[in-house]
């Protein structure tokens, strides 16, 4: 009976014996972990201090200041060195403890542990996400028959860049303003607040401006949509619609109505966007995309020669130069005067503007630059890589190929974008009449000085490919 009766009881002291080691255990536990947390808190609290012992120091050197009256001002450093001591002897108590329980650790193991300990926290700690390259927003403004076709392919051919061909058009064949005043300032700033739009890729704002409406954010009648390859391109290029009407059609592949959904996630997923408008001619209304902080305007101002601009015309939109065409053909004496006042217009409008540009005012500063098409012509290449610097924008090869492929080409158009450049920019010097000529200097006189443009004093001159008709520039038009 006496055996029987012990065995519970054994069974009993172990149990208990068992709880008690389970707490000891746990207790000794929580010991570690409470020195550990104190001394990374304590090393860390040590750094601070060295930190704020030399503020006091440095503040004596330069000033003569008492570090009593310091310290009495700002009480950190006194406080540290206090809450040092208490550390240390809290430190001290925690050895003794643990050399009481036989659990005494080496110094290496300590600071071995330590340092695990921060590696796993470090690896723990989320991390800044990478800083995206900045979204640039270019703007290629000119007039036309300035070579703009032909200078926007350089963006137009780079797959990081949405690139929007003219979408201004269509403000201007639905919005009716008149030449001069203040219906010319009105149209600049509807002109202006949807490009804005168009930067900000809210594609929907031209919707307003296309006829015939598009249905449910579809239409076949963006303009020139084929000169963008972003909106001819996956996933805007949607599967061909058969028996339906596409009047600006893609060029290298057949594409259903455009999308403006899909056009305007296509284009918040380019890393850049640039847009050639040959509609805006004010610099100065560019102000407020220049300043929105969503922005980062760059503006390139492409010129041309206007005794060639003028040629051109006659040449691409002949019914609205008829009038000059008969004067060069007839011989009469004068022109009308509002068509010579119209190229005045035209030249003082692009001079102010590049003026203002090259003045550098500083909502514009480092977001100007003055290209003159006849340089590209003559160094493509080379233009191409200081536009993309100036936007701050890597070239890629791909835009190297299409330049070297594109500027050599044997035959040209007039719309054409492919062109012997070298040979193209001068070509009209061989057909335009000398005394048409003296009515595009005497009209554009101080926009040609301005742009490097030398006058002729004759129609030998004007026909001889040996004297040129440029100034050197350099870099002085990048500012």
């Amino acid at each position: 009976m006496e055996k029987g009766l012990s065995l519970p009881q054994d069974c009993r002291h172990f149990l208990h014996s068992l709880r008690m080691r389970s707490k000891y255990a746990l207790f000794l536990a929580f010991v570690v972990v409470v020195f550990v947390f104190i001394e990374k808190e304590n090393k860390i609290i040590s750094r601070v201090s060295d930190k704020l012992k030399q503020i006091p120091q440095s503040l004596v050197e330069a000033n003569s200041t008492d570090p009593a009256l310091v310290l009495a001002e700002n009480a950190s450093l006194l406080s540290l060195s206090e809450l040092d001591s208490a550390f240390l002897q809290l430190q001290s108590r925690l050895r003794n403890l643990s050399l009481q329980l036989g659990m005494e650790p080496a110094e290496e193991a300590e600071e071995e542990q330590m340092l695990e300990a921060e590696e796993e926290w470090e690896q723990l700690e989320p991390r800044p996400p990478a800083e995206a390259p900045p979204r640039r927003h270019v703007l290629l403004m000119a007039t036309t028959r300035t070579g703009s076709s032909f200078v926007g392919e350089f963006f137009n051919q780079q797959g990081n860049i949405f690139y929007l061909f003219e979408p201004l058009w269509h403000i201007e064949r639905t919005v009716s303003f008149e030449q001069g005043g203040a219906n010319a300032a009105g149209s600049a700033l509807v002109y202006r607040d949807v490009l804005k739009q168009l930067f900000l890729c809210d594609l929907y704002i031209l919707e307003h401006f296309i006829i015939p409406a598009p249905e449910d954010h579809l239409t076949q009648f963006v303009f020139r949509r084929g000169s963008s390859r972003s909106l001819c391109e996956d996933p805007v290029c949607t599967p061909l619609v058969k028996k339906v009407f596409e009047k600006y059609p893609c060029k290298n592949r057949r594409c259903g109505p455009l999308n403006m959904t899909l056009a305007a996630e296509a284009c918040r997923r380019k890393e850049h966007m640039a847009v050639k408008a040959v509609r805006i001619r004010q610099l100065e209304f560019l102000q407020p995309l220049a300043e929105d902080p969503r922005l980062d305007l760059r503006v390139i101002q492409l010129v041309r020669d206007p005794r060639a601009v003028l040629a051109s015309r006659m040449v691409a939109f002949a019914d609205k130069y008829e009038t000059w065409k008969k004067w060069v053909a007839k011989g009469q004496d004068q022109l009308r005067e509002e068509e010579v006042l119209r190229l005045k217009g035209n030249c003082e409008s692009i001079r102010l503007s590049a003026e203002l540009g090259l003045r550098q005012p500083a909502w514009l500063r480092g977001r100007y630059m003055l290209v003159r098409y006849e340089d590209v012509a003559l160094r493509p290449l080379q233009k191409a890589q200081e536009m993309y610097r100036f936007a701050g924008i890597p070239l890629t090869p791909q835009v190297e190929d299409w330049i070297q492929k594109n500027t050599q080409a044997a035959h040209d158009g007039i719309y054409s974008t492919q062109k012997n450049s070298s040979e193209q920019f001068e070509k009209w010097r061989f057909s335009m009449p000398f005394k048409l000529a003296q009515v595009v200097q005497a009209a554009c006189g101080p926009a040609m000085r301005l742009f490097g443009y030398k006058p002729v004093q004759d129609a030998a001159s004007l026909s001889n490919r040996s004297v040129s008709l440029l100034e050197e520039r350099g870099t002085f038009w990048v500012t």
